[in-house]
């Protein structure tokens, strides 16, 4: 535990692939914060550590994240070994770290973890490691290293030169169901949710409403994910996720792919640290 201890890694991004990370780097020693923006957007809320931007604090899988709102409170929930959550949408606090926190952890890394498919800006300057999860940015050149996310035989590969795979845009198989599983918004406007993550839905029924369109589920299952209420969506973005093999506890535990990402994040970082 303590070898790692007062090395502190920035995670850009808390939705549910960045909470496997988070959570695995934790599990690990490391020290972590998160910095998210003032609504996100996440699915898979349950299992996703940035919904503490909207209720405070979560606990998954034993391991809890707060809200944090200064630097204080990062410094005070870094030390009871819980995650903070900062909102800093343009991650305004990479460009100077607080020297109160400098003087009790070392940036040790930083990784763009919010599944973007577009370069955040990272650069291999930011810290001694460098990370981007998925497509947007090339090892070697503006990060240090990048992880590939596309489901198949290199989930979770380290890249150390090039690039992740181009995003297929279609959602994994879950029991010969893959795009009918995911619901997208019909038209811009605003979502509301008329059910609860861990609900059993049937085929054709609504599970809410962007604006005064009815949201309805294409297949019967269970509601594994959806974005949170009063949220402004656009044409066809994802809001909801339903699960054909109706497990509760697949609902509030850590998913193979986050697992996966989150395997070949600790190996980069080890792998890219100058152990004395």
């Amino acid at each position: 535990m303590g070898l790692f201890r007062k090395k502190l890694i920035v995670i850009r991004g808390g939705g549910d692939i960045a909470t496997g990370v988070a959570h695995r780097l934790h599990m690990a020693g490391f020290s972590v914060m998160i910095l998210e923006i003032p609504k996100p957007t996440m699915i898979r809320r349950t299992v996703s550590f940035a919904q503490a931007v909207y209720d405070g604090s979560i606990t998954i899988e034993q391991v809890t994240a707060k809200l944090a709102f200064d630097c204080q409170d990062v410094i005070s929930l870094l030390n009871n070994r819980h995650i903070p959550i900062l909102i800093d949408e343009h991650a305004t606090i990479l460009r100077s770290l607080p020297t109160q926190l400098l003087a009790s952890y070392d940036l040790h890394a930083v990784v763009d973890a919010t599944l973007s498919k577009r370069s955040l800006g990272l650069t291999r300057q930011m810290a001694p490691i460098v990370i981007g999860i998925g497509p947007g940015y090339t090892a070697g050149q503006d990060v240090h290293a990048v992880i590939e996310t596309n489901r198949g035989h290199y989930l979770g590969k380290v890249i150390y030169n090039g690039t992740a795979q181009a995003d297929t845009k279609v959602p994994g198989d879950i029991l010969g169901y893959s795009v009918d599983r995911v619901l997208r918004a019909p038209h811009h406007g605003t979502f509301y949710c008329s059910i609860a993550i861990g609900s059993q839905v049937a085929k054709g029924q609504t599970i809410g409403y962007v604006d005064n369109t009815p949201v309805i589920s294409l297949i019967d299952g269970m509601l594994r994910g959806v974005i949170y209420h009063d949220i402004n969506v656009v044409k066809g973005m994802k809001i909801a996720d339903v699960d054909p093999r109706s497990q509760e506890q697949y609902c509030y535990t850590i998913s193979d792919k986050a697992r996966a990402v989150a395997g070949g994040l600790l190996e980069a970082i080890l792998y890219l640290t100058d152990m004395p």
